[in-house]
């Protein structure tokens, strides 16, 4: 008998070229870790629920009545949900055509769609189309659609920024395209270079790709920056010379940890600027319920709004979209709660803003008390998460330790990371998992352990990473002795 076609040697070889960190070699050996009985701190994704955070009460009490509509019933209904739950589990049931057991749209609910719109509306000050928004199974699949239309083979690029969430680079393996890297400066605050930008395209196209989209991560991931108005003129500007699709990553514009850079989202900034740029340059923004102070990562909902896309594209996205009958229904429902919250006055608003305030205030100090801890550490700088959900300090590894990797086979960073995971029990994601300079190192941990265990894992962190350094940079001198 000869290979099958899912025999290793004969699958798609695109397949095997897929790297996603996140839940690579680190977080296995977590997992192995964790069976054998040791206490594991999972920092390697964002999954704040997994983590500790409380969901919210209001919109997880308006999906239990529309998971269990009998409850509606029920004379003592009143007794256990509040009135505006109630009245919301119902708004939302007669949206659907046969409650949260049944297929939607393809693009999802049209109503819930119309808060979408309307939620864009007040917070960019335009008018936004329901027609131009689709319901997606999380961002990821939103994303994963978007780039399925946009790359049609290998001479096709997209520019990604460089630490960059690895969903980008590994869609892009698995559709067949080729990711083309723009570096973020890391001494400006992962600061963006138009200048680099241009030299990243020039480079492509000397290799002989065409360069179709560019992708930003704004906040940052794994960098927590928040781009600044005149840095997405600047990105606008570039697209609209270059003729490139615009990609707005933006599930994090909830979580913002200072003041000074608010978050702006692309679609204002490219309607403020006015024709011919708004009325030409292409952008998709993407935005979701796992983030922000829901968190709500496990129900998989998220949106993507079309700007300046041709309707017949947006009838084949449509068509592409139907292969899949219809997103999750549960999670469309999330997603009208979170863009259509409640309003002073309502009963549960006082609760919901009390939860929703006391989780962003935390994130907040613990962002700080992250920051200041890794630049507390011998050989650590970092910079402050401005926004998103994660720290992504920089290791400056003495030359033995780097030697020590190479002899152990590992990349320097994993190496480390491996030797932080046995020793505190702390899993994080290797910088080399997101792309970084050459010979620059760091690790990425999220910002959500539970606040009151922080200082904690901060000071193991601390002990562990100051013997690490110390072993490495003394080890010559000890040996003599």
């Amino acid at each position: 008998m000869g290979l099958k076609a899912l025999d290793y040697e004969t699958m798609n070889e695109n397949v095997k070229k897929v790297q996603y960190a996140v839940r690579g070699e680190l977080y296995l050996r977590a997992s192995e870790l964790q069976k054998e009985g040791k206490k594991i701190i999972f920092t390697n994704v964002g999954n704040p629920h997994a983590l500790g955070q409380k969901p919210l009460t209001f919109p997880r009490q308006v999906v239990a009545l529309c998971q269990a509509p009998f409850l509606l019933d029920d004379p003592n209904v009143g007794l256990v949900f509040p009135a505006d739950a109630i009245a919301r589990a119902k708004h939302y049931l007669s949206l659907t055509s046969g409650g949260l057991g049944a297929y939607s749209d393809s693009r999802g609910i049209p109503g819930v769609r119309k808060e979408v719109a309307e939620f864009i509306e007040r917070r960019d000050g335009y008018p936004s189309d329901p027609e131009l928004i689709f319901l997606t199974d999380g961002a990821s699949k939103g994303v994963m659609q978007i780039l399925n239309c946009i790359i049609r083979g290998q001479g096709d690029g997209v520019l990604v920024p460089v630490p960059q969430y690895p969903l980008y680079s590994a869609t892009i393996s698995l559709l067949g395209g080729s990711l083309v890297p723009y570096y973020l400066e890391e001494t400006a605050n992962w600061g963006l270079d138009v200048n680099n930008l241009r030299e990243s395209v020039a480079q492509a196209r000397f290799k002989g790709i065409t360069v179709r989209a560019m992708v930003i991560i704004n906040p940052g991931n794994p960098t927590g920056q928040c781009l600044s108005e005149a840095n997405l003129r600047e990105i606008l500007n570039f697209c609209y010379q270059e003729n490139l699709v615009l990609l707005g990553d933006e599930v994090y514009q909830q979580n913002i940890y200072q003041d000074k850079r608010p978050f702006i989202s692309s679609r204002k900034v490219l309607m403020d600027m006015g024709p011919p740029i708004s009325k030409e340059v292409q952008l998709v923004s993407f935005h979701t319920v796992s983030k922000g102070y829901w968190g709500e990562c496990g129900q998989r909902g998220g949106y993507f709004e079309m700007t300046n896309i041709p309707p017949k594209t947006v009838d084949e996205i449509y068509k592409i979209a139907s292969i899949s009958l219809s997103p999750n229904v549960p999670a469309q429902i999330f997603m009208g709660l979170m863009v259509n919250p409640l309003k002073p006055g309502d009963v549960s608003y006082d609760q919901y803003v009390r939860e929703s305030k006391g989780i962003l205030e935390s994130l907040r100090r613990r962002a700080r008390i992250m920051t200041d801890g890794f630049n507390s550490c011998k050989n650590v700088v970092c910079n402050f998460t401005e926004g998103a959900m994660y720290s992504f300090p920089q290791l400056r590894l003495p030359p033995k330790a780097i030697e020590a990797a190479k002899q152990a086979g590992k990349v320097p960073d994993v190496f480390y990371c491996l030797k932080l995971l046995e020793a505190t029990g702390i899993s994080t994601v290797p910088g080399s998992g997101f792309g970084q300079k050459e010979g620059v190192f760091h690790l990425r941990t999220t910002i959500l352990p539970a606040e009151e265990d922080m200082p904690e894992i901060m000071s193991s962190f601390k002990k562990f990473n100051d013997e690490f350094m110390a072993q490495y940079e003394d080890n010559w001198n000890r040996s003599r002795m």
